[in-house]
């Protein structure tokens, strides 16, 4: 019987890709940590945006595990590493991601994520809405464009809370 409590997940959902899901992550690890907070990034996707990526500045951030597949190289979260640290948060981005294969690795993040739960650790992670499973097809056919990287609802709905991000009007 495990006697670690399980860890709560919160979950920005966002309205579209760049939309700020990863700032307000990062924003809100950098907050729980300056309250006294045992905070690691375990995986932070800043697209090469100067000012996300200066939000990771004075945050423990996970090294990140390098996989070859296919004849390159691609970079994935090391959960190994994230449990054997074992924070109390972890922030990890990009809930919907397809894992490379191999290493013993779940086929999707959100696996990985259910992984870090069960160890007691809380995780603050992002996801767009279209990546929701049940809106896959409803996205395809408004965009045209198919959606092959989904989370479950019902693994979103355990979520203890979800954010809503979308881009600000202009006023």
């Amino acid at each position: 019987m495990n006697d670690v409590p399980r860890g709560r997940l919160k979950v920005y959902l966002g309205a579209a890709p760049g939309v700020g899901k990863t700032y307000r992550m990062l924003d809100e690890a950098r907050r729980r940590a300056s309250r006294g907070a045992d905070v690691v990034v375990g995986f932070a996707e800043c697209h090469g945006r100067p000012l996300t990526e200066a939000m990771t500045d004075g945050l423990e951030v996970v090294e990140r595990l390098r996989c070859g597949y296919r004849g390159g190289e691609f970079e994935e979260m090391d959960v190994a590493a994230v449990l054997a640290r074992r924070p109390r948060v972890a922030i990890v981005d990009e809930f919907a991601h397809t894992n490379i294969p191999g290493d013993g690795r779940h086929p999707k993040r959100w696996q990985d994520v259910e992984d870090l739960l069960a160890a007691g650790t809380d995780v603050i992670t992002a996801v767009n809405i279209q990546h929701l499973a049940s809106l896959k097809d409803v996205v395809e056919k408004i965009t045209g464009v198919p959606q092959h990287e989904t989370v479950p609802d019902d693994v979103v709905r355990k979520a203890e809370q979800i954010e809503f991000v979308d881009i600000p009007p202009e006023g």
